[in-house]
């Protein structure tokens, strides 16, 4: 197992993110009442919402994405300001291609959202080389909005709606890189595993999947079933577990960004 960034010679690292727990989240919006009414607010439609959707995670997290779109797409992906949006999209472009990516690649993303980040991957790849997929019908939506006000059409990228984890709609061994940006950090463990469980078959051997996610050292613990805090050795644990190579990727930990992120590999080809 690769050695976890925030214990590397003994000592935290300089990008340990340490999350407040829901009841310290509560306590400190107790102190802010502009604070605490917005929470309480997003308290009765996500018990509402969750009740709705009889326990079943990704149903529940689709009816809070229809509610966040139908107010502002930017803002249901975690980006309420235009420019805000366009700094995140162009910090996860740039972080692929200095990874290597290539316009001939072909690349998977998964919570693939109104396209922050995709608009830039479909310009950039080969037409038809880039897949999106999604779990809210009302983001894709938003997306093919995004993709005809940037002129891509003709690169025709693929945007598809997934009812889960399973891909089970995409080819075995065709992408070389897949990446699932603030996805993660919106799952219960189940999900997590069964997207883990999944992609190798969809990835060429030696590809590989970057997810971020929020990284807590302490008790791993939700906030209201939508934002989800895991240790780092739990979530390369899970991957390890799926035949994966894991390892936390520290220059992303050094950009600006609050979540942290993993790359698990695929297995090479056998040696002849």
């Amino acid at each position: 197992m690769p050695p976890d960034a925030s214990t590397r010679h003994g000592r935290p690292g300089p990008r340990t993110r340490r999350r407040a727990s829901g009841r310290k989240r509560l306590l400190h919006a107790a102190r802010h009442p502009d604070r605490l009414l917005r929470y309480v607010r997003r308290l009765t439609r996500d018990w509402r919402l969750l009740r709705a959707s009889g326990g079943d995670h990704i149903a529940f997290y689709r009816a809070v994405m229809r509610s966040d779109v139908s107010k502002d797409a930017n803002a249901a992906v975690g980006t309420p300001s235009q420019e805000r949006w366009e700094a995140v999209g162009e910090l996860q472009f740039s972080y692929l291609r200095s990874h290597g990516l290539l316009p001939t690649h072909h690349l998977l993303e998964i919570g693939c959202g109104n396209l922050r980040a995709g608009w830039r991957f479909i310009d950039y790849l080969a037409p038809g080389h880039y897949y999106g997929v999604d779990i809210s019908p009302d983001i894709l939506l938003a997306a093919q909005r995004v993709l005809a006000a940037r002129g891509l059409q003709g690169k025709l990228p693929h945007l598809s709606l997934v009812e889960d984890m399973g891909l089970a709609h995409l080819p075995e061994g065709h992408f070389d890189m897949a990446h699932a940006h603030s996805v993660f950090s919106h799952s219960p463990l189940h999900v997590i595993d069964e997207c883990l469980t999944h992609i190798p078959r969809v990835l060429k051997p030696g590809g590989f999947l970057d997810f971020t996610y929020n990284r807590t050292d302490d008790e791993e613990h939700h906030v209201l079933h939508e934002d989800f805090y895991y240790r780092p050795a739990t979530l390369i644990a899970l991957a390890e577990n799926k035949g994966l190579t894991a390892a936390p990727m520290d220059d992303w930990d050094a950009l600006p960004h609050r979540q942290c992120k993993i790359r698990v590999t695929a297995p090479p080809s056998p040696s002849p």
